[in-house]
């Protein structure tokens, strides 16, 4: 049987007030506005139009009914503005959500980065993770957002996982704790819930639940040492919300249902022993599980959309993330409802789940008052001095000098004036950059230090005659900017042609330092590099830091894990 919500017990700990709202909410609301409350809709910023959508964002409030809301794209001011469209037109509060991974960069254009999951753990400092939630917590209330599909609580097991690399806090249940524990609490200073992903548990594999269904590979009793500890911990902390992945989870499912056989095996989205067993009854966790997005591969492959939609909600997920069509999905999910497929005892429920996390954050309360929108003064915390000095301190504890085995280090120019720089991107697209501004930083800063930069044009075959590369080059510096998202399964450094001259071909010509301002394992693909740095994200303060401690101005205190050598022994040479 499963467990019905108790809005008086932890996560929720609602007052007698609180849950009556709910339940005179809920008792008030049509079929339509039931069924509404399970989407969150993805607001593309800045277009009323999108995807193919004729609607305007308050005719989606009033023809949907919907109960979460994201968005994407957009500046501080400008998604203030949206976000507060979006709650005076909604009849009941919205929950506004945001990916607040690393600071309030998550949540607006100019929001501020502090640090990412790989950062605050080469940082060793709980001080950072702190930091980074209590920056995302600050910069997401300023906007509007009050719910953080974040922290990352996935444990980085194998290191060719790039869909975890820089989100993952650790590479095993104590770190992962260790620093996601601080990150939420940071965040609850302003107020902000917490909802973790992505269960049962990402990183064992290399693939990507966008992309394929994702398989967590471990037996019942390596998931209980590991994830079981990470989810448990938070459970105990009050977690609000957990994303469910598309990731299956086959020993355990098998244990909690002896009758499945492989082909029953489904994602944790559409799997009712992972959710209503496993999470919500044998975890005893009493509070909201949202989907991840519904366009992923994980769960399109599973079955038909039809059938899918509410068969989310059915498994026990309350909150289905994201629509492909408006109409149609709405249609599926009222369908459901009407044969059955979700009880009405289960839609009550998920609707309570719901409004019981907008009755912890009084939202009701804010509207009665008038504090629910947000104002421009609301902005100034932003980018302020406190937020930055806190980016500049993470980025000074966290850069990670990983090897410098012919002790090429410091970087001076007296030895080092003439500077070949080599710019390694990845993919174009909503999610990718190839954008130059990384390369003119570290033009711009080094020439400000007395070096004289060439960045490299990469797209040639041509290296030209060795002893004239070594009579003009003092040395290389190659900038890692792979970024991507969706496209591939793993990424790796792709060249911007076959044997590109930007290859390191030239390790032992001149010296030559590397720095990854993104992934953290690229010595699978530069193992012949002899002095490797990760510097985790391509902000200015990054850059900084990373040329203060390569000239010897700065001592590099991030430490690295085991995965950044990437099983090769030749990496460490």
């Amino acid at each position: 049987m499963p467990r019905l919500v108790d809005l008086k017990a932890a996560p929720y700990n609602l007052d007698d007030r609180q849950v009556a709202w709910v339940e005179e909410t809920l008792a008030s609301m049509t079929l339509d506005e039931q069924v509404g409350q399970l989407f969150t809709n993805l607001f593309f910023f800045g277009l009323d139009e999108f995807s193919g959508n004729p609607y305007t964002a308050e005719e989606i409030l009033e023809k949907f009914h919907i109960g979460v809301a994201r968005y994407h794209g957009g500046t501080a001011e400008k998604v203030q503005e949206l976000l507060n469209r979006l709650q005076a037109a909604s009849k009941i509060p919205l929950l506004v959500a945001a990916n607040c991974d690393s600071g309030g960069n998550g949540a607006m254009s100019d929001g501020t980065y502090i640090a990412s999951g790989a950062q605050t753990e080469a940082s060793q400092s709980t001080e950072v993770a702190r930091n980074a939630g209590y920056v995302s917590g600050r910069e997401m209330r300023a906007i509007g957002a009050n719910l953080n599909f974040d922290p990352c609580v996935d444990i980085l097991f194998n290191w060719r996982n790039t869909i975890v690399n820089t989100r993952a806090y650790g590479t095993n249940a104590a770190d992962v704790i260790k620093y996601t524990i601080p990150f939420v609490e940071g965040q609850r200073e302003s107020g902000i819930l917490t909802c973790v992903k992505h269960w049962p548990g990402d990183g064992t594999e290399e693939r990507d639940q966008h992309l394929v269904l994702g398989v967590n590979e471990l037996q019942p009793d390596e998931w209980e040492a590991s994830f079981g500890e990470v989810y448990r911990a938070h459970i105990a902390n009050g977690v609000e919300m957990i994303m469910a992945g598309h990731i299956a989870l086959p020993y355990y499912q098998k244990k909690l249902d002896p009758s499945l056989e492989d082909t029953d095996i489904l994602p944790a989205t559409l799997a009712p022993e992972l959710i209503d067993g496993l999470l919500k009854t044998q975890l005893g966790f009493n509070g909201a599980v949202i989907t991840d997005a519904s366009h992923m591969l994980g769960m399109t492959s599973a079955m038909r959309r039809e059938d899918y939609v509410p068969a989310a909600i059915a498994a026990g997920c309350d909150c289905f993330l994201f629509f492909n069509n408006l109409e149609e999905d709405f249609g599926f999910m009222k369908a459901g409802v009407e044969k059955g497929v979700i009880t009405k005892e289960r839609l009550d429920d998920a609707n309570r789940r719901i409004l019981g996390l907008k009755a912890k954050l009084r939202l009701y309360e804010a509207r009665e008052n008038g504090t629910l929108l947000r104002t421009p003064e609301d902005l100034a915390v932003v980018g302020c001095e406190e937020h930055l000095a806190m980016r500049k301190d993470a980025a000074d504890k966290g850069i990670t000098l990983v090897k410098n085995t012919l002790d090429q280090l410091p970087l001076t120019p007296e030895k080092h004036r003439r500077i070949r720089l080599y710019h390694l991107t990845g993919e174009s697209g909503m999610f990718g950059k190839v954008s130059d501004t990384l390369a003119q930083l570290y033009v711009t800063e080094l020439g400000n230090r007395g070096y004289e930069v060439t960045i490299n044009d990469g797209t040639t075959r041509v290296k030209g005659p060795t002893l004239k590369y070594r009579d003009e080059v003092d040395a290389a510096l190659i900038i890692a900017e792979v970024v991507g998202y969706g496209a591939q399964n793993n990424y790796r450094i792709i060249w911007k042609t076959a044997m590109s001259n930007e290859c390191p071909w030239y390790v032992w010509e001149v010296p030559t330092f590397m720095v990854s301002h993104n992934y953290t394992t690229h010595l699978h693909d530069a193992t012949m590099v002899k002095c490797y740095i990760n510097a985790y994200h391509p902000n200015e303060d990054a850059v900084i830091a990373t040329i203060d401690k390569m000239e010897g101005k700065s001592e590099f205190t991030g430490v690295p894990n085991d995965l950044v050598w990437t099983e090769k022994w030749q990496a460490k040479l």
